[in-house]
């Protein structure tokens, strides 16, 4: 499995451990400009934006380590485009879903709440 591969893999993981958790999946891979929402969900009246990171280990730190400042914001920048071109009128949230898949392991971690604009 490479990089991209496992991404892919990461997103699907997320997608059933969020749903098996009552969320719905409204939109997958929204994109605006060059930046991607890789989940957008709703439950409990409140839209969820999630970040999905996958990585083969955390040699190198956790993956939600990843979702640094900068990227924070990138994806708050999208987030408000695509409640803007839906016109939703629901609190929002932005959580991320942190992924360590190899041959001796698959652990998921959702974090909720994760960051705030």
């Amino acid at each position: 499995m490479n990089q991209h591969e496992l991404g892919i893999f990461g997103e699907q993981l997320a997608k059933k451990s969020l749903q098996e958790n009552g969320y719905e999946i409204v939109y997958s891979n929204y994109r605006f400009r060059h930046v991607e929402l890789d989940l957008v969900c709703k439950k409990d009246s409140k839209l969820i934006v999630v970040e999905v990171k996958t990585r083969f280990s955390n040699a190198i730190g956790e993956p939600w380590q990843a979702v640094t400042k900068s990227k924070q914001r990138q994806l708050i920048r999208a987030a408000n485009f695509y409640i803007e071109q839906f016109d939703i009128d629901l609190d929002t949230r932005f959580d991320v879903v942190s992924i360590i898949h190899n041959d001796k392991e698959t652990k998921i971690e959702h974090i909720i709440d994760a960051f705030t604009p």
